[in-house]
């Protein structure tokens, strides 16, 4: 009798042969591991592994010491445990979080190491505790900025996006720990999310709202992709298949997992056939489904099993998901050579501060107001809810549980000292509350005082001062920077926009710092001297920003989005079509036809193409130092569509400070026989120069840089022709042109 031993994995035991199985033995090559697991499984065992066993895990195959897959929210922190079935906290004490800054802060960086420094980061405390799944990074593209959802995506740029979340995702996985890029597709609104039906024609779908998620699937080899709530063409995104099958799982070769949304499965039959690989949160309000255990009622639960014993399914579809889990289950949980993770570490502090700092958008310095001359200043007047409001808490499913928050007025406080004296005027109630979902702040922002009696105490506090700093924006609250909702207007909520310019007429030395997600309309830029885009920035917010307004740190981020001067200069606005208009689907059922008429249109491409002059250009972004670019040259003027051009450009730190300068390079097809933005982004490089430093910045432009998708064909094409490389500071802010041809 063969002598039998125990193997244990992820803390089950089970009996074994003195042969190791194939797929426990972690040398062998995944797809023979996956091959061997497969063939040991029972029917049962491979319909439970595709489907939730609580809120946040799968449960693995016990028999054969196949671990639990766990999942967690959210693309800027771990978040905090919830009970097994319902959405209730589990009020641990240990699973406080790195609170990370948002990814549009991230976006704003233009800076790919900073992107892989974010990932590893977060990876790593995901992987601390014990999850298989991030649930992140969002990459859907800005096409309102109404979206509630914008700050956790990555800005309105196909090109941009792309570049960000490769090291991301690699930083992520580098933990053991797999990237779930959702929301894939189109998920471009939050209002009517779940039935929005966008009307998109092939060429745009390529050009714009694919690309971030092919670099992600491609070259960033993602592990795992989450569907989106909306539908795609009649039929939901998460069992889609055009997208899952067709393009993601078939152009694309992608060979990861397809997780669900939560709740965002409806029907067995397509979600069998449609590309969806695991099934989760399809009920997300307990067990009321009235069964001792609801997940046997999912979807690709017993519904799948009694339609394979029927006759109704064939195994074929199952073995594929089967396959596409197993994968996921050996790159994750059964992964024996991943790092053990960290969780709060202060390297994690410090990354949350230097990616944030680089986020950070100088937008307007009339004056050279900023940095603070504290050899000068004496009194500075701090005002605005958002000096002391708390920020990680709230916002949907990205709401974290931080290990500690620095509010705006305590770092600056603690950096200025006694070097010049604070006060400090509240000047609007925006939201007094500090919970989401059973996650507390501890603030208490109630405040009984009129309106008038805020705005005195401010005006007072501003004619007193050298200098105003108003702390203002946004918050995580419903109809603002929220999941499920969208914003309503681009006007800064509490009445902010008429306090600005009262601030500003008795205090023209006043800086606002805008903390928000997204783009909000700015009618008082002509009144008040300097400008921040601030975002979400996490657990080191007041320190970061202490930093900047300090010049401890010179900004050097620049806008991921056009800053819109009003909703007629967005395509999705301006052309009638958002939120959509109701219609009947093919099952009867009652969706929101959203035709985005704008096409390919989107962002500074709109922009350009009308004419118009936004807030601030996509791209822009100011520094404490000044920049000066020579004239580019190209290594040659014609060429074959195969060829690689080389452009480069010098760059000359001529002002007193090192500093940062992202270099961006666009392309324009002078002669097309389709209807082409002005230019398009294709290239950009950040350096740092100390002063009189000059750098030579080189880009290489090949057909992917000039080609654009043929719908008919179904491909890319490369016309040949006249194109210009256009290289600059932003995208209104060009600095040097020069013509080559394509043979």
């Amino acid at each position: 009798m063969k002598k039998l031993f125990i193997s244990f994995i992820a803390g089950i035991s089970i009996a074994a042969s003195a042969t190791t199985p194939v797929y426990l033995d972690d040398s062998k090559p995944i797809e023979d591991r996956v091959e061997d697991a497969l063939s040991r499984m029972t029917l049962r065992e491979k319909i439970n592994i595709i489907h939730a066993q609580s809120k946040f895990s799968a449960p693995g195959v016990p028999r054969l010491g196949i671990p639990e897959l766990w999942c967690t929210d959210g693309p800027m922190g771990v978040r905090p445990e919830v009970l097994w079935d319902e959405w209730d906290q589990a009020r641990w004490t240990n699973d406080s979080c790195t609170a990370f800054p948002s990814l549009t802060a991230l976006a704003a960086t233009w800076n790919p190491e900073m992107a892989e420094l974010y990932g590893k980061s977060i990876g790593a405390e995901a992987r601390f505790r014990n999850k298989s799944v991030l649930l992140g990074p969002g990459i859907n593209i800005y096409r309102t900025p109404l979206n509630g959802r914008n700050f956790e995506y990555m800005g309105e740029d196909p090109y941009l996006t792309s570049q960000m979340v490769v090291p991301y995702v690699q930083g992520v996985q580098s933990n053991g720990v797999a990237a779930c890029v959702k929301h894939f597709a189109l998920n471009n609104n939050e209002i009517n999310r779940h039935t929005s039906n966008p009307i998109v024609d092939d060429r745009t779908l390529y050009e714009i709202y694919l690309p971030g998620y092919k670099a992600a699937a491609q070259e960033g080899e993602a592990w795992s992709f989450m569907g989106g709530y909306n539908l795609f063409r009649g039929e939901h995104a998460s069992y889609n298949p055009i997208l899952m099958n067709q393009i993601l799982k078939g152009e694309w070769g992608w060979d990861g997992a397809v997780i669900s949304d939560w709740g965002a499965v409806h029907d067995t039959r397509t979600a069998v056939t449609g590309g969806l690989d695991m099934e989760f949160g399809s009920w997300t309000n307990g067990l009321t489904n009235g069964q001792s255990n609801a997940y046997d009622n999912y979807f690709l639960a017993n519904p799948y099993y009694n339609g394979i014993m029927d006759g109704t399914y064939s195994t074929d579809e199952l073995d594929d998901k089967v396959r596409r889990v197993l994968r996921l289950t050996f790159r994750t949980s059964m992964n024996r050579n991943k790092p053990y993770g960290a969780m709060g570490s202060d390297e994690h502090v410090a990354a949350c501060r230097e990616i944030g700092g680089e986020g950070v958008v100088l937008l307007q310095n009339r004056n050279n107001l900023l940095p603070l001359n504290l050899d000068k200043i004496k009194k500075i007047a701090v005002i605005g809810e958002n000096a002391i409001k708390m920020m990680t808490v709230g916002g949907g499913s990205s709401s974290l549980k931080a290990r500690y928050e620095i509010t705006p007025l305590d770092g600056l406080r603690k950096r200025v000292g006694d070097d010049a004296e604070i006060t400090y005027a509240r000047g609007y109630v925006g939201d007094p509350s500090g919970e989401y979902n059973g996650v507390v702040t501890g603030q208490d922002l109630n405040d009984s005082r009129s309106p008038e009696e805020l705005q005195a105490e401010a005006l007072k506090a501003a004619a007193e001062a050298d200098v105003v700093l108003f702390f203002g924006g946004l918050n995580k609250s419903n109809h603002q920077d929220c999941e499920d909702t969208d914003r309503e207007t681009m006007d800064l909520p509490y009445g902010q926009n008429e306090l600005i310019k009262a601030l500003a007429a008795v205090n023209p030395n006043i800086a606002v710092i805008n903390i928000s997600g997204t783009g909000v309309s700015m009618p008082w830029t002509d009144n008040v001297a300097s400008i921040l885009q601030a975002w979400y920035l996490g657990n080191e917010t007041g320190n970061t920003l202490a930093d900047i307004l300090t010049g401890d740190v010179n900004p050097s981020g620049k806008l991921p989005y056009t800053y819109y001067a009003s909703l007629d200069q967005v395509g999705a606005h301006k052309l009638g079509e958002y939120p959509g208009h109701p219609s009947i689907d093919a099952l009867g059922n009652e969706v929101m036809d959203i035709p985005y008429n704008e096409g390919v249109f989107v962002g500074y491409r709109f922009i350009d193409k009308n004419k118009l002059k936004p807030t601030f250009p996509f791209g822009h972004g100011l520094s404490y130092t000044d920049f000066t670019y020579g004239t580019a040259t190209i290594d040659k003027t014609e060429g074959t569509a195969d060829d690689t051009f080389t452009v480069t450009i010098p760059v000359t730190n001529t002002g007193s400070r090192e500093g940062k300068e992202t270099v961006q390079l666009y392309i324009s097809d002078l002669k097309a026989s389709v209807d082409r933005p002005v230019k398009e982004l294709k290239g950009f490089k950040k350096v740092s120069l100390k002063p009189g430093e000059t750098a030579t910045v080189s880009f290489e432009i090949g057909r992917d840089a000039l080609s654009f998708f043929d719908a008919d064909k179904h491909e890319w094409v490369c016309e040949p022709g006249k194109f210009e490389a256009l290289v600059g500071a932003s995208s209104a802010d060009i600095r040097s042109k020069i013509n080559f041809k394509i043979k």
